[in-house]
């Protein structure tokens, strides 16, 4: 009988306990990779993980607080921010269809391969504008699209009610709503608003899931009034661009002042512009002329070296000058008159505006007299206006005078001054001698407080001698209005080439004040280069002024002061 082997190994206990701890051994390694996995995501790197996440889901978005509005003295305004939306695309994913893309550029009103061009130019950026300032009516219809990629911003956009009748002083801002120009530049600080920031979450295609908080509140801006009346601003800008029209002028200006106050009721310029327009804008009509521009005063002047004439204590207004025979020679240079006035008093000086006679006044002078005049009722200096771009102008002083020069300048010639200062200056006058500040602010406590430069006795009589410029034999009865006493001055003015001064190119000048009895306005005319024989300013700016005087004075009511002139 043979031997049986089994082929059977028996498993012993010892080898059964040795896998066994190897499978053991394996779970503890793995759950304290889970552990250890564990204990890095939620604490180690808990959050730098976090911030991970954040960065693709959580986004801020900008709440932006609108501009302060501009107001002019009656709260009317003069600008205002509207709500818009700019259009953006993320050019990584921006990827619409053909009948998207085309009835994007229908709205957008471009064509498809800009739109294109615009996504190439952006690659490799998250944020790239299509347009800026969309109507949010057109908004919606760009956002119903539906077109991956592409977004709606909420803006603010600059709006001007009264375009180009308050350009020049209101200014405009730029497509970010800054300030650039005018008083928009000039009280940005002020005006601009605070944007505000919103956390919100957003899907991988930009669409916001849920807010998360505020981050930030926005801010309006503050809004600022004005002195302007925008009723006056209108007459003053539609009688300037008749008189321009009327009388060839290549441009001109209007300020009118509140004497007691020193507010600028109304101030324009023409050639004028549309700020709702910024892409035609770059032509150089929006800089402020009255404020900007330098001009020879001529005559005008004649106001302020009478004062000094007076102020001498050698004369009076009945004094005697003998102006024969129209010319005079001074420094081997001949100063004339356009008649040979014969012998004049001081008064008929001013009503024939006599260059003869004011030279040989200002003469007999020591030259510091006309000097120290000129320079307190402000010419030469800023008005503090606070209007950016302001000139000071200005005119030589006194120790480098010849006899000539100082003759010159006291008609007008050798001084540069702007259309504001010459305006100050003549309220200053009309107010006793009291020099007020100007403002494009609405005064709105009492009164504001006056430097005195001249002698109140003196204004008073330059005044009454100045009512006679516009009587018949004076230089300006066409600047007469019926029903007030008027009391201004001319200025007509050669303008300088490059051969010198041309002549067959003026400027015309009428400033005026009224009502004579009780100065309330000052009113100034400037037209600059005359295209035309008739180039004086009595009968060219004179009218202009007539026209803008008369309505001001209906419009705010004014008691008349000559109702014998209303029968003439």
């Amino acid at each position: 009988m043979g031997v049986r082997y089994s082929n059977t190994v028996e498993r012993t206990p010892s080898a059964f306990n040795w896998r066994l701890k190897i499978v053991i051994f394996a779970l503890i390694v793995i759950t304290l990779g889970l552990i250890t996995r564990l204990v890095d995501l939620t604490v180690i790197n808990r959050r730098f993980l976090q911030n991970q996440g954040n960065a693709r889901t959580i986004r801020n978005i900008i709440i932006p607080g609108h501009r302060g509005m501009i107001l002019d003295r009656y709260n009317k305004p003069l600008a205002i921010s509207t709500p818009v939306n700019s259009v953006w695309i993320d050019p990584s994913i921006f990827n619409p269809d053909l009948l998207q893309l085309r009835a994007l550029s229908r709205l957008l009103h471009t064509s498809t391969k800009m739109i294109q061009m615009q996504r190439l130019r952006g690659l490799g950026k998250e944020f790239f504008y299509l347009k800026r300032g969309v109507n949010p009516t057109l908004g919606m219809e760009i956002k119903s699209l539906k077109i991956p990629g592409l977004f709606l911003q909420n803006e603010y956009h600059r709006y001007y009610p009264e375009g180009p009748v308050t350009a020049h002083v209101i200014g405009l801002c730029n497509v970010d709503d800054q300030g650039q120009e005018g008083l928009e530049l000039a009280y940005n600080d002020w005006l601009e608003g605070r944007s505000g920031l919103q956390q919100v979450i957003k899907d991988r295609l930009g669409h916001i899931i849920a807010d998360v908080r505020s981050v930030r509140e926005s801010k309006p801006g503050g809004n600022l009034q004005l002195s302007i009346d925008k009723r006056i601003q209108y007459i003053a800008y539609r009688e300037l661009k008749a008189g321009i029209k009327k009388y060839k002028a290549d441009s001109g200006s209007v300020v009118v002042l509140d004497i007691r106050t020193g507010e600028i009721l109304a101030m324009v310029n023409w050639p004028s512009y549309n700020p709702n327009d910024r892409l035609k804008v770059q032509d150089g009509r929006s800089r402020n002329r009255a404020l900007t521009d330098l001009f020879e005063p001529g005559s005008t002047i004649k106001s302020f070296s009478m004062v000094s004439v007076l102020a001498s204590g050698k004369f009076s207004p009945t004094n005697q000058i003998d102006t024969s025979p129209g010319w005079i020679i001074v420094a081997g240079k001949r100063i004339m008159d356009e008649h040979n006035n014969g012998v004049l008093n001081l008064t008929e000086i001013l009503q024939t505006s006599s260059n003869v006679g004011m030279s040989k006044l200002v003469l007999s002078l020591p030259s510091e007299n006309l000097w120290n005049m000129l320079h307190d009722v402000g010419f030469g200096q800023i008005t503090q206006s606070g209007f950016p771009g302001e000139r000071m102008g200005g005119f030589p002083h006194f120790k480098i005078w010849n006899p000539f020069v100082l003759a010159t300048l006291s008609f007008g010639y050798g001084i540069s001054v702007t259309a504001l200062q010459l305006a100050q200056a003549y309220a200053t006058l009309a107010n006793g001698g009291i020099k007020v500040p100007v403002t494009f602010l609405k005064v709105t406590d009492s009164l504001p407080p006056g430097q005195p430069v001249l002698d109140p006795v003196i204004s008073q009589e330059i005044l009454d001698m100045l009512e006679s410029v516009l009587t018949k034999g004076g230089t300006a009865p066409l600047a007469r209005v019926p029903g007030y006493r008027v009391t201004g001055k001319t200025g007509t003015v050669r303008i300088v080439g490059p051969q010198g001064y041309e002549k067959h190119r003026h400027n015309s000048i009428f400033i005026g004040i009224a009502p004579a009895s009780h100065p309330r306005l000052v009113v100034e005319v400037v037209l600059h280069d005359l295209d035309g024989y008739l180039y004086y300013g009595g009968y060219t700016a004179g009218p202009v002024f007539s026209h803008i005087m008369g309505s001001i004075l209906h419009l705010l009511n004014l008691q008349p002061d000559d109702l014998t002139s209303l029968h003439q």
